[in-house]
């Protein structure tokens, strides 16, 4: 079996938790996952079978989009519902919408970010959440990440009460906290916050109407239709530049040629996809450091004669 199985990841289960539990229904041992999700958070987990787990950097590496809510009036430890009460601050004005909509408008485009503690990001060979649980505060690395888009799901006026939540949709980059951008967003508004609710509803190319629960997943195994829902590796390289090449320059490609870079993609930076006629893909090149206007191997995806 080989391919990316857009998973619908269930509350309470961490991303590894859903490739454990895939191991065991599909039989098989090369699974991956494409990014990690907090165990509170649902939604788009596309995950990669057999030779695509080559692939999963790069829809890691792809834009993501969720709809979550965001509770103003205390933070907690997490920056989501899971964490302890830190900070609460009881309300006592009310929100215009244009003054909702002005925050999400600041808060859109490139932006700096602080992860939580409690996130996998890594200081000096440790995860964070492991210096978080033994109550140790360390300086985190602020980072910039890309904000496309950041659109209220409320169509209320006014928004006023001890604590105020509502809903908004986002598009971003890679590395971007949800949680941290709901405090954020709180803290614009002059108050504690915290992300109460999140649901991924995009990853790369899938989105919510893609995904399998694992009781769908078991039941089309038992049906025989479960390979109806796996999308092919090149499903997972989509939003990259393509090379399209012929049979010749597909066996240079295949034992890990350089390449000359065509005048179409001379300008473009990051990875390229090498594809065949017929849009299969064979690997993944780069620019190359040292030798201009040439590309290397990145990855070699097959290499069959």
């Amino acid at each position: 079996m080989e391919g990316i199985l857009p998973l619908f990841k269930p509350k309470g289960m961490t991303s590894h938790d859903c490739v454990f539990k895939l191991r065991k229904i599909l039989k098989m041992k090369r699974i991956g996952h494409t990014g990690t999700l907090d165990p509170d958070v649902t939604g788009v987990l596309p995950i990669c079978l057999g030779k695509a787990t080559k692939v999963a950097e790069y829809i890691t590496d792809a834009g993501k989009a969720y709809e979550g809510e965001v509770t103003i009036g205390f933070s907690t430890t997490t920056e989501d519902s899971s964490g302890e009460i830190v900070t609460e601050k009881k309300i006592e004005q009310s929100f215009s919408r244009e003054q909702i909509l002005a925050v999400l408008a600041k808060l859109t485009g490139e932006i700096s970010q602080t992860p939580p503690m409690y996130s996998a990001v890594k200081v000096n060979g440790k995860r964070l959440y492991e210096y978080a649980r033994q109550g140790i505060e360390v300086e985190r690395p602020t980072r910039k990440v890309m904000i496309y888009s950041n659109e209220l799901l409320d169509d209320r006026a006014i928004f006023n009460g001890e604590t105020i939540q509502f809903r908004f949709r986002v598009s971003c980059s890679k590395g971007t906290y949800i949680r941290t951008l709901a405090v954020m967003i709180g803290n614009e508004l002059g108050y504690p916050a915290h992300m109460s609710e999140l649901v991924r509803i995009q990853s790369a190319e899938f989105s919510l109407n893609d995904c399998l629960t694992f009781d769908e997943i078991e039941k089309r195994i038992a049906d025989e239709t479960l390979s109806e829902s796996i999308r092919p590796l090149e499903a997972a390289l989509s939003h990259l530049p393509k090379y399209l090449i012929n049979d010749t320059v597909a066996k240079k490609v295949k034992n890990g040629a350089v390449l000359h870079i065509p005048d179409h993609l001379i300008h473009t930076k990051g990875p390229i996809v090498l594809e065949t006629e017929n849009g299969m893909a064979l690997a993944i090149y780069e620019h190359h450091q040292t030798k201009q206007g040439m590309m290397k191997p990145v990855k070699v995806l097959r290499n069959e004669s």
